[in-house]
């Protein structure tokens, strides 16, 4: 075993060859959006994140459907339709799964991958220097809360949900002959979460600046109206004491870096030549690719957010 769970890392990682691994991950959840066959897309994106986030490419997966039964199979079928779609996308193969009468629809996918020993990735690779890279906007947490509430609309959120359904295998792709240190995708412990673990790992302090950081257009107006879904008071609270948020930073701004993200991108640590190398590429493809922090020798925080 390489890569266990011991490190907070996204997959665990089991060589099998001289410079050959098995990269395997497991995840599932409820719908954010009422449309079952987009439900299947960003949820099959999100499970294949972890494959990528270990710098591999996925092979083959296994569904994970929970559904109550007044759904019907229309619906059964549109969720594993999305998600089979997903999967073509990124050539990996669904072979089977697994499902079960639940009173609340889930859906995910067991994703096994491989990766080359040179190019593995894990959380604690950063070194201080380091510039970080983030791939995809943050925001999807308060927006999904503002839909659920009514505040905003299906098309409102259309942006998200296109971002959301989008694979992490372009910021890997593109890094061909890059030096890639630490990765991450950022999801559920949101931007700060994320980066503590990944700084943790490393033992450096991982300095975010709130300004540069891409967000989805009407996140910031969300928050500053307090939407905030729960899960990003529970990575406040779970985080205290080893991420710091300087006083000038707008109270919105320093709430979206908590705000629980579905299907995030990648948090990418590298050198700063590679790291304009790299955004460089993804923007040449119409991809996110923004450098919104650096690496330092820890000082006493994990991360420290700025203005």
């Amino acid at each position: 075993m390489l890569v266990g769970f011991d490190t907070s890392d996204d997959a665990c990682v089991y060589r099998i060859g001289d410079n050959t691994a098995l990269i395997q991950t497991v995840d599932f959840f409820p719908p954010m959006v009422d449309d079952p066959y987009l439900f299947g897309q960003v949820a099959a994106a999100n499970s294949l994140s972890d494959v990528y986030a270990m710098g591999g490419k996925p092979s083959h997966a296994m569904n994970l459907l929970c559904i109550p039964g007044c759904l019907g199979a229309e619906v059964a079928g549109e969720i594993l339709r999305g998600g089979a779609d997903k999967c073509v996308e990124a050539g990996c193969a669904v072979v089977g799964g697994h499902t079960i009468n639940d009173d609340v629809p889930k859906y995910g996918l067991s994703v096994s991958g491989f990766v080359s020993l040179d190019r593995l990735l894990e959380n604690g690779g950063a070194h201080a220097g380091d510039v970080l890279v983030l791939t995809k906007p943050i925001g999807s947490g308060v927006l999904s809360t503002a839909l659920k509430g009514g505040i905003v609309t299906e098309a409102d959120v259309a942006q998200m949900t296109r971002v959301m359904v989008e694979l992490n295998e372009a910021p890997i792709r593109l890094s061909a002959g890059l030096t890639l240190h630490g990765c991450t995708d950022v999801t559920g412990f949101g931007l700060a979460g994320h980066a503590c673990e990944m700084a943790e790992g490393a033992h450096t302090t991982f300095v975010l600046e709130s300004h540069a950081l891409p967000l989805f257009e009407g996140a910031l107006d969300m928050a500053g109206m307090g939407l905030l879904p729960e899960g990003a008071y529970n990575n406040r609270n779970y985080f205290a004491g080893r991420v710091e948020v300087a006083d000038d930073v707008p109270r919105a701004l320093a709430d979206l870096v908590w705000d629980p993200q579905t299907s995030g991108g990648l948090l990418v640590a590298l050198p700063a030549g590679d790291a304009e190398a790299l955004a460089a590429r993804l923007a040449a493809e119409g991809r996110v690719g923004v450098a919104v922090g650096r690496v330092e020798p820890f000082d006493g925080a994990y991360v420290r957010i700025t203005a």
